[in-house]
């Protein structure tokens, strides 16, 4: 059950952070060299690294990762909810 949290929030994650890569917001102009590289997929592949870390935790005893996803997933709304909204 926890992988399927898991995995769930992963697609919010994603949906999230294209959103934000999308928006051209300037607060993206001002990030380092490297996150630019590639249109934005490293950051993407950092992401999905993370959501496998989790997943494979999960996998393997670690069910109350969950509720760290969760927290992280929360943490990834609100910043791209500030920034989708223009408020930072």
């Amino acid at each position: 059950m926890a992988l399927v949290f898991i995995f769930v929030l992963g697609i919010g994650n994603f949906a999230l952070h294209k959103a934000v890569l999308e928006s051209g917001h300037p607060l993206l102009g001002q990030m380092p060299w490297f996150v630019h590289m590639l249109g934005g997929r490293i950051t993407m592949a950092t992401e999905f690294l993370i959501l496998l870390a989790a997943l494979l935790l999960a996998a393997n005893g670690w069910q109350g990762l969950a509720w760290a996803y969760l927290a992280y997933t929360g943490l990834n709304a609100v910043a791209a909810w500030l920034i989708l909204t223009d408020r930072v």
